[in-house]
C-alpha cells in the first residue's frame, strides 16, 4: 500500500445524498518543506491557498504507517481490550489492539500483528468494519479497523516500550463505558460503535451478533 490518499481513495463511494457534482474550488499547494522527521512521521509545511482564495500557512503531520486496529470477539459475546500508558496525553487508556502497519504491507497482516503481540491473541475470521481519516484538518493518517473472531491464544510479544494490561469484558459494557466517558481513544469507539451497528444490520455471524447483543 503506498502512502499516496489516491491509493486509499480508490475505492471510496459518494454518500446516497452526493452526486459530486456541488463542490467549491479544492486547496491549492504552491509548495512544501518538510520542518521534521523521525522513523514514525513527517511534518510538513506548505504555501496554500483555501477555497476561498485566501493564503494559509498550513502545517500537516505525515504518519509513517497506515493505522490498523480490530476488536477481538469471543463466542460468548465479550470482546478482548488492551490497556496502556499513554504519552501524549499522559494517561492510561483502554483499547482494542491497535497500531501502524507500513504502508508497503497489506494491512490486514499489520493488524494480525497487533492482535498478537499485544493481546495473545489469532483470529480465524476476520470482517472489515470501515476506512477512516482520524483528523482531516491536520494530519493526512489514515486507519483501517476489523472485527475478529474464532479466537485462540497466542504467546503476546509487546513492544519494549509497553507495559500492557488485557481484560475480557461483555460488549455491551464497552458500550456503556464509552457512553460514560471513561473509554476515549477515538479508534476504539468507533470500531465498537460499528460493530454494534453491524450485529444489528446482520453483518454478522448470526450466534455471534445474538451473544453480543444479549447484555445491551
Amino acid at each position: 500500500m503506498s502512502d499516496s490518499h489516491k491509493t486509499f481513495d480508490a475505492d471510496r463511494p459518494l454518500p446516497r445524498w452526493d452526486d459530486g457534482s456541488d463542490r467549491p474550488p479544492p486547496w491549492r499547494d504552491a509548495g512544501s518543506t518538510v520542518t521534521f522527521e523521525n522513523p514514525w512521521l513527517r511534518l510538513t509545511r506548505h504555501d496554500a491557498t483555501a477555497p476561498t482564495g485566501l493564503k494559509a500557512d498550513y502545517v500537516v503531520m505525515r504518519p509513517r504507517n497506515l493505522s490498523v486496529g480490530v476488536l477481538p470477539v469471543h463466542e460468548d459475546g465479550t470482546v478482548t481490550l488492551v490497556g496502556q500508558q499513554r504519552f501524549a496525553l499522559m494517561n492510561w487508556s483502554w483499547e482494542m489492539p491497535e497500531g501502524g502497519a507500513p504502508f508497503d504491507e497489506d494491512p490486514i497482516e499489520g493488524a494480525r500483528r497487533e492482535l498478537m503481540e499485544e493481546a495473545g491473541l489469532e483470529a480465524a475470521h476476520w470482517r472489515p468494519a470501515y476506512k477512516a481519516e482520524m483528523s482531516n484538518s491536520v494530519t493526512d493518517e489514515r486507519a483501517m479497523a476489523w472485527i475478529a473472531w474464532d479466537l485462540t491464544p497466542v504467546p503476546a510479544a509487546p513492544d519494549p516500550t509497553e507495559i500492557i494490561r488485557v481484560v475480557r469484558v461483555p460488549f455491551g459494557d464497552l458500550l456503556r463505558e464509552i457512553g460514560t466517558g471513561a473509554i476515549r481513544d477515538m479508534f476504539t469507539l468507533a470500531t465498537a460503535l460499528r460493530a454494534y451497528h453491524m450485529a444489528r444490520e446482520g453483518e454478522l455471524p448470526p450466534e455471534l451478533a445474538k451473544a453480543m447483543l444479549a447484555g445491551v
